[in-house]
């Protein structure tokens, strides 16, 4: 087929376009991996530091429980009892030995889904906080698509194969991960090398030790979930955390998973560092007299680079016109009273919403995606009205 030279035009704007609309991804050589998808991703910005066939759907096996057990975390029931359903039981694979009819804290319930990978505590707490296995896989594609993912579809709560279409990709999982990570809860469970459980009726506890051997093999292992199944092959999410910079890895059908995930977070590491952009507080370099000293940005901005990078990095100030003699009216400030956009080339890593003097800071906890887009937009909103640039 050939093309005028019109339409090659046209198509190469439209690449043009649609790059500019990707967020920044790494360009050095990445780790080799034998899995047939991967990715590395940093926490705290999202960014892709490396990928390979980061988006295509495939099985996942019992990554699958790190959905399960956010939900159950974030449904506020983890004290609550459960009783054991004879089908939750008889539930193939791996396996808690959970009794029918026994009752157990649901919090233990996603300690032995997580470090054990017992199938049969995914569908009590599926039972549980879903209702039923059907409402809980709906509260599961619910959850996906507010996280954004896109090449998801999850069929039960564990990852076992019987359903052919229960998929998700490397990207989508590494996206769930970074949700997930930004739980206190989670963070604790994933972490655990071990955990006793009280057996109703028994005098012994329930002893279970983490399947995930990165907590062993990496010094700087924070978490992470296994997963294997005959048609799915080997998966692994696991999470890492050093020098402040903390890591996601997921590979997808990998034969020698533990040795890429190491050699994946120790390339990350040594080709990357997470660089402070902005610091919370005071925003120097405001050349309007009336604003110097005065204006603060809401909260820190890190972002990882790769040597060389910083000097690509641009900032710009937007701010609301101060009134004539530097007073607002009954001191009705506004709040925000602008952004700061800081770039890297031509992609926007964050906007930050600014305040006069402090007021009407908002104490900002979780520094996830979710909250950057939702202080980008008010303040989009925000310095409609007129701007100085400083």
């Amino acid at each position: 087929m050939r093309y005028s030279t019109k339409k090659w035009t046209m198509l190469i704007l439209a690449a043009a376009l649609l790059l500019t609309c990707m967020p920044p991804q790494a360009t050095a050589a990445g780790p080799g991996v034998s899995a047939r998808a991967a990715i590395l991703m940093e926490q705290e910005s999202g960014r892709i530091l490396y990928a390979r066939n980061e988006h295509r759907p495939m099985r996942i096996a019992s990554i699958t429980k790190i959905m399960t057990a956010i939900i159950a975390i974030e449904s506020g029931k983890l004290s609550d009892r459960v009783t054991i359903s004879d089908a939750a039981t008889r539930t193939e694979g791996s396996s808690l030995y959970l009794k029918p009819g026994e009752h157990i804290s649901l919090n233990d319930l996603v300690y032995g889904l997580m470090l054990r990978s017992g199938n049969d505590s995914a569908v009590a707490i599926a039972q549980y906080v879903g209702g039923s296995l059907d409402g809980f896989v709906y509260m599961m594609n619910e959850k996906a698509r507010e996280i954004g993912m896109k090449n998801t579809q999850f069929r039960n709560p564990h990852g076992l194969d019987d359903h052919d279409d229960h998929y998700s990709s490397a990207y989508d999982m590494a996206l769930l991960t970074r949700y997930a990570m930004d739980n206190e809860k989670f963070r604790e469970i994933s972490s655990s090398v071990i955990y006793r459980s009280p057996q109703e009726g028994e005098k012994w506890e329930r002893i279970w030790r983490n399947k995930n051997k990165m907590l062993k093999l990496y010094p700087y292992s924070t978490g992470g979930k296994t997963g294997y199944t005959k048609l799915a092959k080997r998966t692994l999410v696991s999470t890492a955390k050093k020098d402040g910079m903390g890591l996601i890895a997921v590979t997808l059908n990998d034969p020698n998973d533990w040795e890429d995930h190491a050699s994946m977070f120790n390339w990350g590491y040594r080709t990357f560092k997470l660089t402070s952009l902005v610091k919370k507080g005071v925003v120097n370099g405001i050349k309007l007299k009336a604003y110097q000293n005065k204006i603060e940005a809401a909260r820190d901005l890190n972002y990882p680079l790769m040597k060389g990078e910083e000097k690509d990095i641009q900032r710009s100030v937007n701010l609301y016109q101060p009134p004539k003699g530097g007073k607002w009216k009954n001191g009705a400030v506004p709040k925000p009273i602008g952004k700061m956009k800081v770039m890297l080339g031509d992609q926007i890593l964050g906007s930050l919403p600014l305040y006069y003097e402090g007021k009407g800071l908002v104490k900002e906890e979780n520094h996830s995606i979710w909250n950057v887009f939702k202080h980008m937009v008010a303040s989009l909103f925000a310095i409609s009205g007129g701007s100085h640039h400083g």
